[in-house]
């Protein structure tokens, strides 16, 4: 049942004061003096870039920290016990009995050698929930249910991999509301998953918590998600909290200039505008100022911001900010007209497909797909996870050659299988994967993975292999002086940076995106999709952006695709597609797609 206060109001379930943690060794803060409290039932959403601190707070609401870190100070309670004063097999047993975890990743929270079903009732055995007297399989069954999930044989005699990501991911939010705890923590869970997914997954969380009476804390970067999901929201920034406030609250009237850059960052599916990232990077532990840790990225910042911390003070009701020259609640920043592009430059051509079918197998996955990409312009694809959008992405490149219908382009037919494509042509079409992590070789620095495509397409010298490293790095805004680093010393959207840059090198004139901001920070894929832009200006580039996520479709592209089960339901001009859709399942995308109005805020 839920507490409530003599006052009326909900009481505290997860409270937190003070919490300090540290490098093991150096004891150096890698997050300071953070305090919140997150009633009964109610969802807190936290959020920052990467290297924020959010999901190291996340982690310690479990009794954990990452390797090479500690909890140094402060304490967490949850349902009137102290967290940190549990160890060994008390905090073994309070983590799924009072706090569960759910990762971004359910790959890395479910076990691939072990069946679904065998997965679900393993908690319920371990902390002994079988005591009410019901069979086992029968709260399985019930535990399903309530995710949505049919109990079914194939179903629980499935392994991780042989389901969807949203499955895997319902999976492991049923594992964690299992035992029902006090407080789950979720820690990115919808990133990658396509808008519809995406929905139903947040309802379920929502309606868990609600009948669970559960609490729960939401991490993320995606801010429409968190105005969708929270009551509470709080802000991190080079580890501490630099605002709180009621979800409406934040969304409609952030204080901070931090907040308000995030929130104009974030593309809208209601109008097309310029997205305005923030430069720079969060200073890292160690390296935080005396002052604002946000004051070398922000144009408010006077004399007073640099030389001492700003304290978090009240700003309203219930809405606290660490700023001395906080943002006009009721200041609303301009939408910045998208620049139209310019006409295509020499030796680019036109993209056409007449009639493209692709398999796997024997399965049929795309079902006569037909559309062109005019020279110089882009084109957005989207659609549900499994719609065929990435096979599509994969036959352009030659990465996929189980396929059979004409495709041109630059009036050049193209071979299925690229090792039949003369190399002009391979330069031509460049690729850039959803995945830097995984595309880039760890084991080579940023300037050898940059310049690798120039010794399978061009003759020149090491000199000038290394000169125009240096030229695509600073047209990426990266800067020459990162080329003798390696892949791990750079943040995800420098990584995916690269990744662009190495695709550029060839001088291409089609370039492939894939999913390329799906897990990128809002500030960063704001920066990363408007150096596209201007790249687009400035070359010609023939572009094909293929995303889950439509709103950042309408600051990128010129015309849409909308695939469903790998049939094209809908192709115009972006403008006129997102704004009068006519086929049922663009509609439902749209009205999938998580807004500020979620939040009570108007759009």
């Amino acid at each position: 049942m839920t507490d409530v206060t003599r006052s009326g109001a909900l009481a505290p379930r997860l409270q937190v004061d003070g919490l300090g943690v540290v490098m093991a060794r150096s004891g150096t803060p890698v997050v300071q003096d953070v305090s919140f409290e997150v009633a009964a039932a109610q969802v807190m959403g936290l959020v920052g870039e990467s290297g924020s601190g959010k999901s190291t707070v996340a982690l310690s609401l479990l009794g954990y920290a990452r390797r090479g870190l500690r909890i140094a100070e402060g304490t967490i309670d949850i349902a009137g016990t102290s967290v940190l004063d549990l160890s060994g097999t008390a905090l073994r047993k309070a983590r799924g009995t009072l706090v569960a975890y759910v990762p971004q990743d359910p790959a890395s929270g479910l076990n691939p050698a072990l069946t679904l079903g065998y997965q679900l009732g393993e908690a319920m055995r371990i902390h002994d929930e079988g005591r009410s007297g019901d069979p086992l399989d029968d709260r399985i069954a019930a535990l399903l249910d309530e995710v949505r999930l049919p109990a079914t044989r194939q179903l629980l005699h499935s392994y991780p991999h042989q389901v969807s990501g949203g499955q895997a991911q319902r999976v492991a939010i049923a594992m964690a509301f299992a035992c029902r705890p006090r407080l789950v923590v979720l820690d990115e869970p919808t990133t990658g998953l396509d808008v519809t997914t995406q929905r139903h997954i947040l309802q379920t969380i929502r309606r868990l918590a609600i009948a669970h009476d559960v609490s729960a804390v939401y991490v993320s970067h995606d801010l429409p998600v968190v105005a969708e999901i929270a009551d509470d929201v709080a802000v991190m920034y080079a580890g501490r909290l630099v605002e709180k406030a009621p979800a409406p609250a934040i969304f409609g009237g952030a204080r901070h200039p931090y907040t308000a850059g995030l929130l104009r960052a974030a593309p809208t599916p209601e109008r097309a505008g310029v997205l305005v990232g923030i430069e720079g990077r969060p200073p890292r532990p160690g390296r935080w100022p005396i002052g604002c840790a946000f004051a070398d990225r922000c144009a408010r910042a006077t004399e007073v911001c640099v030389a001492t911390h700003p304290p978090l003070e009240p700003m309203g009701a219930d809405h606290l900010a660490r700023c001395y020259h906080p943002v006009d609640a009721k200041a609303s920043a301009p939408v910045i007209a998208i620049p139209r592009i310019a006409p295509p430059a020499a030796g680019t051509g036109a993209l056409d497909v007449d009639g493209l079918s692709a398999w796997y197998g024997d399965k049929q996955i795309l079902h006569d797909v037909r559309f062109r990409v005019q020279p110089g312009s882009c084109l957005g694809i989207v659609g549900e996870s499994g719609s065929g959008k990435t096979t599509l992405a994969r036959c352009l490149a030659g990465l996929h050659s189980a396929w059979e219908g004409p495709v041109e382009f630059g009036a050049q037919l193209l071979d299925p299988k690229a090792r039949r494509r003369r190399p002009e042509e391979r330069r031509r079409i460049q690729y850039i994967f959803q995945n830097p992590h995984a595309s880039l070789n760890p084991r080579m620095s940023v300037g050898e993975n940059v310049e690798e495509p120039l010794r399978f397409f061009d003759r020149l010298t090491s000199a000038e292999r290394r000169r125009k490293v240096a030229e695509v790095l600073e047209q990426v805004a990266l800067g020459a002086d990162l080329a003798d680093r390696m892949p791990e010393q750079l943040s995800g959207g420098e990584r995916q940076r690269v990744a662009v840059a190495r695709a550029l090198i060839v001088d291409p004139e089609l370039l492939i995106c894939d999913e390329i901001t799906s897990a990128l920070d809002v500030s960063v894929q704001a920066l990363v999709i408007e150096q596209l832009r201007e790249l687009q200006l400035q070359r010609g580039l023939t572009m094909v952006f293929i995303t889950h996520n439509v709103a950042v479709v309408r600051s990128i592209a010129q015309d849409i695709l909308v695939l469903e089960q790998g049939r094209v339901v809908e192709t115009g001009p972006v403008e006129h597609v997102l704004t009068h859709p006519e086929h049922a399942y663009t509609k439902q995308l749209l009205a999938d797609l998580p807004r500020f109005a979620d939040a009570g805020v108007a759009s």
